[in-house]
């Protein structure tokens, strides 16, 4: 029972996104063998210092305690104790089915009860609200409701007044067991499922079109945005950590171990220089592009732990820096700003090309990672295929995103096919998922 209790603890965490590894769960085990689970208190810092590494895990670990040990059945007693106490129990055949409980009305009894009808009817494996009732009828069953039904029959067969208060009895302590029981099952819920159930939601709506979102997605979004930046950042720092270690340099190794008879004490490594990562991106805020626009460059800027060095640029009819709006200002201010600002003037792509040439050409360099987000509607004007060549010159790789598909591409004011030879790549992006992948594989060259 003991170790069940840590287990299914841990089960929580993990479905709450707090990453809880096989060494970590063996050293809260031993570090609960230490200090028992008498005092509430100290379990919890116990297992917050072993299991919980950052802030927002260890804000995780807190609420998902107080909701795991809040259950009746366990924070009455030791879970030593409650299996010296089960031993005995089974030993007189337990505490009987619901109508036993109901009869004795012992609250001990009843809680452990819920906790071991709960047990049974797998409440550990819930993952939405809406099992709650289908797990609370399990819990019931497992309780015994069948015999309490029989006798309530009974009692209403009779047909006297004795036996209808009886039925009429057994109704209401039905009702109150099966309350009791969805309460139980709710509870369960916030512990094993809430992560599940967001996790879940988050894997909809990161394959869901950016242009179908609307305002009330926008927070959730954020927040995913902020839990994909950081697997991005998690990702690319360790490799290249990884990278930057290089290659063993045996000759230098053999110099710098010679007083120790050539034992290898200290170690050097073939270094090869590799760029810092740079991404200039051009984006173009006009029409329906502005939506996939806004969550690109929130996804852009929240990478700056990997990428620290930025620049963007938006337009429609002209160009505009607006790197230090988005880095000074509230994210979805400035965005409404540069949307309202620059967004509203019809969409001149070679115009836009010759403010860059003008104005930001130093912004480009051989460490460049250049990020064009359009659809390349120029309105037939002059697509300056020239400047955007030479651009393409003078940076590591471009990138093109548009949210138009490839069967569009060239069609009508379209000049993608036109741009598309200068490209390293050029792929449709509708959904943040898309957005992961190429900042993802843009990062994966420089490590």
């Amino acid at each position: 029972m003991a170790e069940q209790v840590l287990t299914d603890f841990i089960r929580a965490l993990r479905s709450a996104d707090v990453r809880v590894s096989t060494g970590e769960a063996i050293d809260a085990a031993e570090a609960v063998k230490l200090i028992g689970y008498a005092d509430r208190q100290r379990l919890s810092d116990t297992l917050r210092c072993v299991l919980a590494k950052s802030p927002a895990e260890k804000l995780a670990h807190d609420r998902l305690f107080d909701l795991y040990f809040s259950r009746q059945a366990i924070p009455q007693s030791d879970p030593q104790t409650q299996d010296s106490q089960e031993d005995s129990s089974d030993s007189e055949d337990g505490p009987g089915d619901m109508l036993d409980l109901m009869e004795t009305g012992d609250e001990t009894a009843i809680a452990m009860a819920m906790e071991r009808a709960g047990q049974e009817a797998g409440l550990q494996e819930i993952r939405f609200s809406t099992q709650v009732s289908y797990y609370a009828q399990q819990m019931m069953k497992s309780l015994g409701v069948e015999r309490l039904e029989s006798e309530m029959m009974q009692g209403f067969r009779a047909r006297t007044e004795e036996g209808q208060a009886y039925a009429e009895e057994l109704i209401e302590g039905r009702k109150q067991m099966f309350a009791r029981a969805r309460e139980h099952a709710k509870q369960a819920f916030e512990t094993y499922g809430a992560g599940a159930t967001l996790a879940f939601r988050e894997d909809v709506l990161a394959e869901t079109a950016l242009t179908a979102l609307d305002v009330r997605d926008l927070g959730r979004m954020q927040a995913l945005v902020e839990k994909i930046a950081k697997r991005l950042a998690s990702k690319h720092s360790r490799r290249r950590r990884k990278k930057n270690r290089g290659q063993l340099d045996v000759r230098k190794t053999l110099r710098a171990n010679a007083g120790f008879d050539g034992v290898p004490f200290d170690i050097a490594w073939k270094q090869t220089k590799r760029d810092r990562a740079k991404i200039v991106a051009v984006c173009d805020v006009s029409g329906s592009v502005a939506r996939v626009v806004r969550f690109f460059l929130m996804l852009l800027y929240s990478l700056n732990e990997v990428v620290p060095d930025i620049e963007s640029f938006a337009f429609s009819g002209r160009l505009e820096d607006v790197g230090d709006t988005l880095e000074t200002e509230d994210f979805a201010h400035a965005m409404d700003k540069i949307i309202n600002d620059i967004g509203m003037s019809s969409t001149d792509y070679g115009q836009s090309l010759s403010d860059l040439r003008m104005n930001h050409w130093d912004a480009l360099d051989r460490r460049t990672t250049l990020i064009v987000l359009g659809d390349g509607r120029s309105n037939y004007g002059d697509p300056r295929l020239d400047l955007f060549r030479e651009a393409a010159a003078r940076v590591k790789r471009v990138i093109w995103l548009t949210p138009e598909g490839e069967s569009l591409w060239g069609s009508g004011d379209s000049e993608l096919h036109r741009y598309r030879p200068h490209c390293h790549t050029m792929k449709q992006v509708t959904t943040i998922k898309d957005l992961e992948r190429i900042l993802d594989e843009a990062l994966s060259r420089y490590a």
